[in-house]
Formats: C-alpha cells, sequence, structure tokens
C-alpha cells in the first residue's frame, strides 16, 4: 500500500500540460510503429500516417507549453517531459520515418543516428542552460541552435522526395548515400549550433 500511495502521488503532481507532453511522446511512437507496419505491408499511406503524427505531436508540442503558462503551472519536470517527448517525436520518430523510406546504407543509418544525437544534444543543452538565458520574467527569449520541431522540415522534404521516387543515391568513396539524407545531417548540425540564436514564440 505505502508504494501504491507513492505512485498515485506522483500522478497527482502531473499537470493538464504535463499530459498533453505525454501525448507528444505518444504521436512518436505511433509515428514509428507505423513506420514499421509500412517495412512489413509496404503500403505507402502507413508513412504518411507516421509523418502526419510526427505532426500532430508539433501540435501538442506547441499547446503544453501554452497551457503551462495559462494555468502558470511551469516546472523542472515538466521541461525534462517535453525533453524526452521531443527526442522520441522529433528525432527517433522521423529518423525512423526516414529508414523505413529508404534511407537505408551505412551511410544514411550514421546520417541519422548524427541527426539524433544532435537533438539529444540540443536538448541536454538547453536544459542545463534554460535559466541563465531566461531574462528577468523567467521567460526564455531565443533558443541557442535550431529548436529540435524544426526537424518536421527534412521530414517533409523527404516525404515529397518518397512520393516522387527520387532519394538521389550517389556513390562516396564506393559506398552509397542519398542525397535527401544530407537533409537530416544540415537539420541536425543547424541544431548544435551555438553561434546561430533562433528567437523563441
Amino acid at each position: 500500500m505505502p508504494m501504491a500511495g507513492k505512485h498515485f502521488s506522483m500522478i497527482r503532481n502531473f499537470h493538464l500540460a504535463d499530459f498533453i507532453t505525454i501525448a507528444n511522446g505518444f504521436c512518436g511512437v505511433a509515428a514509428l510503429f507505423q513506420a514499421m507496419r509500412f517495412l512489413v505491408g509496404g503500403q505507402p499511406v502507413r508513412l504518411d500516417v507516421a509523418a502526419a503524427l510526427v505532426l500532430v505531436a508539433l501540435i501538442f508540442d506547441v499547446l503544453d507549453g501554452r497551457i503551462a503558462r495559462w494555468r502558470h503551472h511551469a516546472s523542472p519536470l515538466g521541461r525534462e517531459l517535453d525533453s524526452l517527448a521531443d527526442v522520441i517525436s522529433f528525432g527517433v520518430a522521423p529518423a525512423g520515418i526516414a529508414f523505413a523510406a529508404g534511407l537505408r546504407s551505412p551511410l544514411d543509418q550514421a546520417i541519422l543516428m548524427y541527426f539524433v544525437g544532435c537533438g539529444l544534444s540540443r536538448l541536454a543543452r538547453y536544459n542545463i542552460t534554460a535559466e541563465a538565458l531566461a531574462s528577468d520574467s523567467g521567460k526564455v527569449r531565443s533558443f541557442e541552435g535550431t529548436p529540435i520541431p524544426t526537424s518536421i522540415i527534412p521530414l517533409a522534404l523527404l516525404m515529397l522526395a518518397f512520393h516522387k521516387g527520387a532519394l538521389y543515391p550517389v556513390s562516396v568513396v564506393g559506398l552509397e548515400l542519398h542525397l535527401v539524407s544530407l537533409l537530416f545531417l544540415l537539420s541536425g548540425s543547424l541544431m548544435i549550433s551555438k553561434t546561430l540564436k533562433v528567437p523563441k514564440p
């Protein structure tokens, strides 16, 4: 019973914004499931659904911050939850969708792993520097590097290339590389940039 009481107490500490954040993470996991179903069944609509779920995750990501500010319930727990959900929905899920869409060569996979690693690094850096970057009002005015949800841009371009049947394979020192994967290389590099300042909405 004491253990059950401890779990109940933890659940009571979650606020509405936290549940919206968890919904963001759920969308990312569901997107991965759809990408895997595409690999099994070969139905392009599965990849379309996967990409759409990442877009829904973005909507939840925007909503949770607005709700937290509206209800004055912003907290370190919420920030950590947001980062964990974001790395699933905007890091791992886009990489999984890209792999399913055809970016499967060793070089493609290395780039996708780099992309996810950059997202992880970007979120960790933000979490430990958020207080230092905050203004007197406590609100962070700008991001250092692009925020991880911007990964929806290379994902959208990937889906366009996928439906056109053109991932642009080339040979690099005898190894296959799809030029579309370079979009994820650029996206990851912009995330970890220390010189690029992006205003926070």
